[in-house]
């Protein structure tokens, strides 16, 4: 719910009675994330730490050094936390992610991969997998592994708007709308997704159809205005504008 000051609170008082209870440490070093305090989060859960080895406090140390410019530094944690046995899936999620923030995708890949050598079956490091691979633009491979993901948990709008963008991005424009109009029948708030199906249907001539869903995508969003001007101008079945307002205008007039 994003109440993140009576969490805290909420946390303080439990640990003023229990200085060891391990959800209150979780539960406030989350918060203070959250209010971009990520100093008092380290010193919070690197003492905990040294308390005991928990794998789910030492992956939350490793991105707070993260988001505190420490990069190198969470990093190094979270290789530790990965390299433990049995595993923990979440600390390999958090060092690709951090990696691949740092630039160095192709070792976010094979870290993704190593995961999944130990658990195969992770239906959530495949769909990790299959976003990194097409961020290395490597389509072919993205979408074999967003495949096998889907079809094992097919009602899952991630890893079906996964999928969805390889299919885009291959210029498969009649498979990519279906997955997205899939996607968003699960989750028809994904501004995203919906923003994405435009541009399949611009791009297929289906232009009344493209400029209403993102008049959708626009409404009551002016933070997505960049990325409606860029469906439109990238389509070749698309408008260019010169100035935003431009944009802001055609998008926010209703059809005649």
């Amino acid at each position: 719910m994003q109440h993140f000051d009576r969490a805290k609170q909420l946390a303080t008082d439990i640990l003023k009675s229990n200085r060891t209870d391990r959800s209150a440490v979780l539960i406030l070093a989350h918060a203070l994330i959250a209010q971009n305090r990520q100093g008092e989060a380290i010193v919070l859960l690197e003492r905990a730490a040294r308390r005991s080895s928990d794998a789910e406090i030492e992956t939350l140390l490793g991105a707070a050094l993260c988001g505190s410019r420490r990069s190198a530094d969470g990093i190094e944690q979270l290789r530790r936390t990965a390299a433990r046995r049995p595993p923990y899936l979440p600390a390999f999620q958090e060092l690709a992610g951090q990696l691949a923030k740092a630039g160095q995708l192709n070792e976010a890949i094979r870290t993704v991969e190593d995961g999944l050598a130990l658990a195969p079956e992770s239906i959530d490091l495949k769909v990790d997998l299959g976003r990194l691979l097409l961020e290395n633009n490597d389509r072919a491979k993205a979408r074999d592994i967003l495949i096998v993901a889907r079809d094992a948990a097919p009602g899952r709008p991630d890893i079906l708007t996964e999928l969805a963008r390889a299919l885009l991005f291959d210029g498969e424009y009649a498979a990519a709308a279906d997955t997205f109009r899939h996607a968003l029948a699960l989750r028809p708030e994904d501004t995203l997704a919906r923003a994405n199906l435009a541009a399949c249907l611009l791009e297929m001539g289906e232009r009344d159809g493209g400029v209403a869903a993102l008049r959708s995508v626009l409404r009551g969003r002016p933070h997505m205005l960049g990325r409606a001007a860029y469906a439109l101008s990238a389509s070749s079945h698309g408008r260019f504008f010169f100035r935003p307002s431009a944009v802001a205008k055609f998008l926010g007039r209703e059809p005649v």
